[in-house]
């Protein structure tokens, strides 16, 4: 089932819009953290740490996944449990990517400024879940037969795995690439003057 989604632009790693939560028999804390965890992906995707491939599939843990589609400088990223049919989770990512052109303006993008500000995408993400909702609906499992290899070109990626390439990157980019700290006695202006005093 598909439990939450976010359409995020790449540029600047903005969320512009988010699915309603689906979160039913869980509490808020844990859709928050999903949140948190879908807005890390967008960040990893807009600032480069995450190669921006236009299929992944990004495990959570046993029982959730992160399927994210990325096109035309725009990333789709939905929440599902694990035994959700992934070709499902893309078919739906496709289907908000296509409603997103019909209803792009490219200044209406790129306008908003606060996060989730696209507030009018929000009963779209609403009508299209719906239909994800039943695998078994006749829809549903003709895209699931119609073309079994499709899943091949999705890069999976685990969610641990990003958490820990972060971690490394914040350590080089703190320790490794930052400049070393001089002390400030040896820039103070009461040893130059004494220094200069003792030259003369």
């Amino acid at each position: 089932m598909v439990k939450f989604t976010i359409i995020g632009r790449i540029r600047d790693g903005m969320p512009l819009a988010q699915g309603l939560r689906y979160v039913n028999d869980e509490n808020d804390i844990f859709s928050s953290y999903y949140k948190q965890q879908a807005e890390f992906i967008l960040k990893e995707i807009s600032t480069g740490s995450l190669a921006p491939v236009p299929k992944m599939t990004i495990r959570l843990d046993h029982q959730h996944s992160f399927n994210c589609l990325v096109a035309n400088g725009v990333c789709f990223i939905t929440l599902c449990e694990s035994s959700y049919p992934r070709t499902l989770a893309f078919h739906y990512l496709q289907d908000l990517r296509q409603e997103l052109e019909k209803f792009e303006n490219h200044q209406l993008m790129e306008g908003i400024t606060k996060p989730y500000g696209f507030l009018k995408f929000e009963g779209v993400i609403s009508s299209i879940r719906k239909k994800y909702i039943d695998t078994r609906t006749q829809a549903n499992l003709k895209k699931l037969m119609a073309n079994p290899a499709q899943d091949s070109d999705i890069i999976v990626e685990n969610m641990s795995t990003l958490v820990q390439n972060r971690r490394q990157l914040d350590y080089y980019e703190r320790v490794v690439m930052a400049p070393e700290a001089v002390s400030p006695i040896w820039g103070s202006p009461r040893l130059e003057v004494s220094h200069v005093s003792n030259l003369l």
